[in-house]
């Protein structure tokens, strides 16, 4: 029963709440105790013959709780212990709640009761073990300072934001928006027109006084057509080449820092049967997120802006000369590369089946939970040193949010030194001011921490176009479908055309 497809579900009981109205509220249906080999779906096939209205069962069940707790809280629809107590509504109300319920948009909400002051619904996109190590640490903390609201963790699969975004959207124009969602600091924010749908936050981050220990690139970057939209949590780097230093031990090789060393490694590798670059795509954004790298690092810092401000035409020999490394790059991955998301191209490295793989720095939460520190290490990508490509997520507030005070007391809550100290340890990333202590993280993970933070005061800091910072997203889309048929037909000058195309698009001229 693979109930997370969609939508992934993790939420710890609350103290004291109170339910939200349900047509099957403890007056109706009946108990039932758990047995062996139940599930939800086996049940709701059971009483309902819909396999698909365990969800049902799931709502019923918490709304009972809420009131008596000797029924069980769902959290989790995948999990049933023998013994549980459940709710199961009549056929009749499970259909009317079905009717009404779309968990692929998000309408989690409806899966819970409410507390004494309501719901703190979060929208978000993490849901892989370090991603979510990182905001539980927040929600703990939420939830010890407001043990009345009822926090949901909404999120929906797909690495940066694939799936989540377009069922974002969604529901800010149907008028029933997350009281907060995540998104990346920077362009983004066009993407759910900011004036329409979102509250600017530039008054909660003055009361807060995160301003003045925010780094001025950050700052700017947040200024979407003179408001900010985004209250960050983090800062992460996206140009890392992470490293399985036993495989490479093994293989005789040192790291390499520029292109011509890595086809060098790659060749090496291929000959003694390991996959030199663990790459996996299925999330959607992972191809683009490496010929980023692979752009930057071929065509310098500058040239590399250039692209974006229009200041370098997207006919530049150099942008040919990237796409004959990007083709050269994916001869050296994994052949099973479309099957797998980013998590499975890290954990090749994890695991001694690959050398490297390119991937942001929140690759190292996963590092970190699979305890693979002590032989997985992180470099620049080639040819990018010297440079910090910046990814910073953060998290927005709707104009008709449905729980707006708790939702303010959220984003209140993240601009903290504790609450960013609590969560970045956990993600992999850095914090969004510049006061958090690395020293009081873990003694396994400090090292990477401060050398992210003491690179990004040093290096040249540069937006990252496919999660959202650097460009509109109607071009960040198109780079993203140009770089994927690339992919597949390999045409450096078709490809190199559609970035020319792409740029005239955005509203930039080329020569």
């Amino acid at each position: 029963m693979k109930k997370f497809l969609a939508v992934i579900l993790l939420l710890t009981l609350l103290g004291s709440i109170l339910p939200t109205s349900f047509a099957s509220a403890q007056g109706a249906g009946e108990d039932y105790t758990a047995q062996a080999d139940d599930s939800l779906s086996k049940l709701a096939d059971k009483f309902f013959g819909d396999i698909n209205a365990y969800w049902a069962i799931m709502s019923a069940t918490n709304q009972a709780n809420a009131k008596d707790p000797s029924y069980v809280k769902i959290t989790n629809p995948d999990v049933l212990e023998v013994g549980d107590k459940l709710l199961i509504p009549s056929k009749e109300d499970a259909q009317t709640f079905m009717a009404t319920f779309d968990p692929a948009e998000g309408d989690v909400g409806k899966l819970f009761a409410s507390g004494a002051k309501g719901q703190l619904q979060v929208g978000n996109w993490w849901t892989s073990g370090g991603e979510f190590a990182g905001v539980n640490a927040i929600y703990e903390l939420y939830r010890q300072e407001n043990p009345d609201v009822e926090l949901i963790h909404a999120g929906i699969a797909g690495g940066g934001g694939t799936n989540f975004q377009g069922a974002n959207v969604n529901k800010l124009i149907a008028g029933d928006p997350y009281d907060t969602f995540m998104l990346h600091a920077g362009l983004e924010a066009e993407r759910y027109t900011p004036d329409l749908y979102l509250q600017p936050v530039d008054d909660i981050l003055a009361e807060t006084g995160v301003l003045e220990v925010m780094p001025d690139d950050l700052k700017a970057l947040l200024k979407v057509r003179g408001s900010t939209y985004t209250v960050p949590l983090n800062i992460h780097r996206g140009g890392v080449m992470w490293t399985n230093t036993r495989v490479l031990e093994k293989a005789g090789l040192a790291v390499p820092t520029n292109f011509d060393e890595f086809f060098a490694a790659c060749e090496t590798l291929k000959g003694q049967g390991v996959v030199p670059l663990g790459l996996g795509l299925a999330d959607g954004f992972e191809l683009s997120h490496t010929f980023e790298d692979v752009l930057l690092g071929t065509v310098g810092a500058d040239k590399f802006t250039g692209l974006w401000n229009g200041s370098v035409s997207w006919n530049d020999a150099g942008v040919a000369q990237a796409l004959e490394n990007f083709n050269k790059l994916l001869d050296c991955t994994n052949e099973d590369r479309g099957t797998i998301g980013w998590v499975g191209g890290i954990e090749l490295v994890i695991n001694d089946q690959a050398a490297f793989n390119i991937m942001g720095d929140w690759a190292y939460g996963e590092v970190l939970v699979n305890n693979a520190t002590d032989y997985v290490k992180w470099n620049p990508a080639p040819g990018t040193q010297g440079t910090f490509f910046l990814v910073s997520d953060g998290f927005a507030l709707p104009k008709e949010a449905p729980n707006k005070e708790n939702a303010i007391e959220f984003i209140k809550l993240i601009t903290r030194k504790d609450a960013q100290e609590a969560f970045n340890q956990n993600k992999g990333s850095i914090c969004a001011r510049t006061d958090c202590d690395y020293n009081t993280f873990p003694e396994d993970r400090r090292a990477y921490f401060q050398s992210a933070a003491d690179d990004f005061k040093t290096s040249r800091i540069i937006p990252m176009v496919t999660h959202g910072s650097g460009a509109i997203p109607s071009w960040a889309t198109q780079f993203g479908d140009i770089v994927i048929k690339f992919a597949s037909d390999r045409d450096v000058a078709a490809a190199q055309a559609a970035f020319i195309l792409a740029a005239e698009d955005a509203g930039f001229p080329q020569q």
